[in-house]
């Protein structure tokens, strides 16, 4: 029977940067004026009624601006959005505030907020052996997002996972109780142990 080993990540976060929001507005706000300044001067007669240059001048200034429209985003502090350009990872942006980014690009928003979980008790043997309940609370937070995006399915449910197996592992590795002198115990080290 032949096994695969999982290979290695490669997916690293690529810090990039986004265009102002409130510069977009304006080129967007100016499409949209363009559209309506030209109706009203066709209608008007106040330029040449050649549809020629009226309808996709309208049509281009219209769309243009609709098209405008879907790129904005806001990102708050602690929070980041992972641009994915047709499937390929294109950067992460992490500087909050009032966004502009090309409308095809996919944002998937990630938290870079401190979080805490609280494992229910389980029940696991010590170093010697002897079962005991034990629990624990983790803090932790997102350090790197391409990573947290691709490398994992659900990054939530992954830390809940991977700190129960952390908690088994120093649960064995350390007995409950000083049967030894000068042993770190669960009990008696928990500074060395945490």
């Amino acid at each position: 029977m032949k096994t695969e080993s999982i290979p290695a990540t490669t997916n690293r976060e690529q810090a990039v940067t986004a265009a102002s929001g409130w510069l977009m507005l304006f080129v967007t706000i100016l499409c949209f004026a363009t559209f309506i300044a030209v109706l009203i001067a066709s209608t008007n007669g106040a330029i040449d009624r050649n549809p020629a240059v009226i309808v996709p001048t309208m049509l281009g200034s219209l769309f243009g601006g609709i098209f405008l429209c879907c790129g904005f985003f806001t990102l708050q502090p602690n929070e980041a959005a992972v641009l994915i350009l047709f499937g390929q990872y294109k950067g992460t942006v992490r500087s909050s505030g009032f966004r502009w980014t090309n409308p095809f690009v996919r944002r998937g928003k990630i938290s870079l907020r401190a979080r805490n979980f609280n494992s229910d008790k389980i029940k696991v043997n010590d170093k010697r052996g002897n079962p005991i309940e034990i629990g624990a609370v983790v803090v932790w937070r997102v350090s790197d997002t391409a990573q947290a995006a691709f490398d994992v399915d659900h990054y939530e449910s992954y830390v809940s996972i991977q700190s129960e197996a952390a908690l088994r592992h120093v649960a064995g590795n350390y007995a409950y109780d000083d049967a030894e002198h000068n042993e770190i115990t669960l009990r008696g080290g928990g500074d060395v142990v945490a």
